[in-house]
């Protein structure tokens, strides 16, 4: 698998709405709370690993030497 753009993003936003379907249908919380609240928390929180983790394999890759 060749990962890109496109397929990143798919995985991520795949990701976070099987957590958001699954906090729905777990009735755990308000599905407004969900919604409003959890959802774009786990996109932001997802964004920042993401790129945390590019960085890091853009440093490894640099340094393997």
């Amino acid at each position: 698998m060749e990962y890109n753009l496109t397929v990143t993003a798919g995985a991520l936003v795949g990701l976070v709405a099987l957590g958001t379907v699954a906090l729905v249908v777990m009735g755990f919380m308000a599905t407004s709370t969900v919604l409003m609240m959890v959802t774009p928390a786990m996109l932001v929180f997802g964004a920042i690993c993401l790129a945390l983790g590019v960085k890091h394999g853009e440093y490894r890759a640099r340094s393997a030497r």
